[in-house]
């Protein structure tokens, strides 16, 4: 007796944001997986001020790691979303959950004008949650979202959005941009290192396929 074969379960990407007061702040999970990923890498050059002497010897210095940024393209349909909510509000609850990764907390806002009323002028802004752009096993790395662009595609009869595409533009925080004690710092560390373990295997099967052909110098 033959059957189908059962195919594997494909990871689902995710856009996690976690700060100390909600661990879990906001998580949203890809409902479906983009089909393209754009990943910009611009090289941080360690090139110091100076004359043409200290150029040339600046020249190969690095600064710290790439500045990396992401573009990535969500799809949400209430049509394919499990449970009432999605009938009820449409997709206005991943929307929002995406949305309030820009958005200082309603509670800092309230404290912060309080404050300005009781003649505190000085106040410190509100840290943004720790945002997690998560992409299989070997990508969870620290970002922050740059932009963000919402275009709804229909509506229902009370105008909630039942399907949209968000554009986002996301800025990879690296060990260069945050503090040593910010769970994110481990995190890219982590995320370059796997990297390293890759680049190591990918040249060892480079060598073995080019033979005795390959001549490095």
């Amino acid at each position: 007796m033959s059957g189908t074969p059962i195919s594997p379960r494909m990871l689902k990407g995710a856009i996690i944001g976690m700060d100390k007061w909600n661990p879990l702040a906001s998580v949203v999970v890809f409902q479906y997986n983009p089909d393209t990923i754009t990943r910009r890498l611009q090289a941080r050059s360690g090139r110091a001020g100076g004359g043409d002497a200290g150029a040339r010897s600046d020249a190969q210095r690095l600064g710290g790691p790439p500045q990396e940024t992401i573009s990535v393209n969500i799809e949400v349909d209430a049509a394919d979303q499990a449970g009432g909510a999605a009938s009820a509000v449409g997709v206005h609850a991943p929307l929002a959950a995406l949305e309030m990764l820009l958005y200082p907390k309603s509670a800092f806002v309230i404290a912060n004008m309080a404050t300005i009323q009781a003649g505190i002028i000085n106040f410190i802004a509100p840290e943004a949650p720790l945002t997690l752009f998560v992409w299989g096993p070997t990508r969870v790395v620290p970002v922050r979202i740059t932009e963000m662009t919402i275009t709804e595609e229909a509506h229902d009869n009370l105008l909630n959005p039942v399907r949209a595409k968000v554009d986002l533009s996301m800025h990879v925080l690296s060990y260069y941009d945050l503090h040593p004690t910010n769970p994110g710092w481990a995190l890219f560390l982590v995320h370059q290192i796997t990297k390293e373990a890759l680049a190591v295997t990918n040249t060892g099967w480079s060598i073995a396929n080019a033979g005795t052909s390959l001549k490095l110098f």
